[in-house]
């Protein structure tokens, strides 16, 4: 087997004054901020297909990692070799938690039955290193998006075979995830949704799509699953009228088939961005409608109008959205799966290791600032004193009518003044926490 990364020692914590660029400034994994550690609030995660699978192909130009495991003529010994060295780097980073597609971990077969058993050698080699590792399944998903079976869609396709496949892909998926000891498991509709309305019954479709999740659902009762199940949302790429748009756009769909109780978000930062929103929108628009469950924390670029995947490294654009998050509920079963890649031209081992100290170092600081903030008190005290007159009118949400607040205008001679908002105020204000 390989050792690709036998040159580079264990990540430590050495403090923000560190020069050693192979060390951590900010992610003490063991310091205890909001009455738990780093480690337990954030539950970093590293993605096995971007960092392991990616060759650094772009449509413009083909592969230029030469990873060793790339290299192998046999499947399976790729497929080994890979673990080995997945297993190398999450210890080396001190890891806890990584995720993975079906495709990432091993090789499709020639058919459906192959496929199956060549999973099932992986998956037990992949449960055997769980053992000994530190390192934890956060969730499991299969991929229904790659393959040219699913060019026209997984759930969506107008070929029943296809979905039929789909779903026994998924029931292989979710109950090795579920083998594995995963957290959750992700649904993310890649196809699903359509190129063309030319040649698309969107009815027939949706409604396709709702008895996929309901079968999902079922089976996960079926099987004792605990995890959360989990969609992703996605403007457009690939297909060009995604049906999991946005945040509002999946609950809304949930809602319909009678779903909502049985899935939750995988919020994605730079789908956010995508889909026109701001990343603290989609956070805050799922806790407000209790489907919060994980993120994919990563970054896009603003000068390109597609999914660029980059690591995160702006405390400012977190800030507001780890507030939302950790003055609430937290990540709970969820995590920040770093969903993301190195550039095609960061062509050595240590780039890998660069990108993922710097993206635990920018959730870590960002963490600090939040706890901040909460202890200062005095954003959330702006937020209570501009809405607090509601509760001197709490009839205005149950028992009054139209006519009932008509009339109250009209005999008390209410006469609002407009009062500011003081945005330039509240983004000065989150700018002094972050140090």
């Amino acid at each position: 087997m390989s050792d690709y990364f036998q040159s580079i020692a264990k990540v430590e914590f050495e403090g923000k004054d560190t020069r050693n660029p192979l060390a951590f400034k900010y992610y003490n994994p063991k310091q205890k901020v909001l009455e738990k550690t780093i480690e337990d609030h954030l539950r970093m995660a590293v993605c096995y297909w971007h960092t392991f699978n990616w060759p650094g192909n772009d449509p413009f130009g083909g592969q230029t990692f030469l990873r060793p495991w790339m290299d192998h003529q046999d499947a399976i010994h790729q497929a080994t070799d890979k673990m080995e060295n997945a297993f190398s780097f999450f210890d080396k980073l001190d890891i806890p938690y990584f995720c993975f597609h079906d495709v990432d971990i091993a090789p499709e077969g020639n058919n459906f039955n192959e496929t199956e058993l060549i999973q099932k050698k992986i998956v037990d080699l992949i449960s055997k290193k769980l053992e000994t590792s530190k390192v934890k399944l956060l969730w499991g998903t299969a991929n229904l998006f790659s393959h040219r079976r699913y060019m026209a869609g997984a759930a969506t396709n107008p070929n029943p075979e296809i979905f039929q496949y789909a779903a026994a892909q998924v029931k292989m998926c979710i109950e090795n995830t579920h083998y594995l000891g995963g957290q959750n498991y992700v649904l993310w509709g890649g196809r699903e949704g359509y190129e063309t309305i030319l040649n698309t019954n969107m009815k027939q479709e949706f409604d396709q799509l709702g008895r996929f999740l309901s079968l999902v659902a079922e089976h996960k009762h079926k099987i004792g699953f605990k995890g959360n199940l989990l969609i992703e949302p996605k403007p457009h790429e690939p297909t060009k009228h995604q049906y999991d748009f946005d945040s509002a756009n999946v609950f809304a769909f949930l809602q319909k088939y009678g779903l909502e109780k049985e899935f939750k978000l995988n919020i994605e930062v730079n789908h956010a961005i995508l889909a026109k929103h701001s990343f603290e929108h989609e956070i805050a628009y799922a806790l407000a409608n209790d489907i919060f469950g994980s993120i994919d924390i990563n970054r896009g670029d603003y000068l390109v109008g597609w999914d660029t995947d980059q690591f995160p490294n702006n405390t400012e654009e977190l800030l507001l959205p780890f507030y939302y998050l950790f003055k609430n509920q937290g990540l709970g079963s969820g995590g920040l799966n770093m969903d993301a890649k190195i550039r095609r031209q960061s062509i050595d081992p240590e780039d890998l290791f660069y990108a993922h100290i710097g993206a635990m170092d920018t959730c870590a600081r960002t963490l600090l600032a939040v706890e901040r903030m909460i202890n200062d008190g005095s954003y959330e005290d702006f937020l209570q004193k501009r809405y607090e007159n509601w509760t001197h009118d709490k009839e205005l949400m149950s028992s009054t009518s139209l006519e009932g607040i008509y009339e109250k205008v009209k005999s008390e001679n209410i006469n609002p003044q407009p009062q500011s908002g003081r945005q330039e105020y509240l983004e000065n204000l989150l700018n002094s926490f972050i140090e």
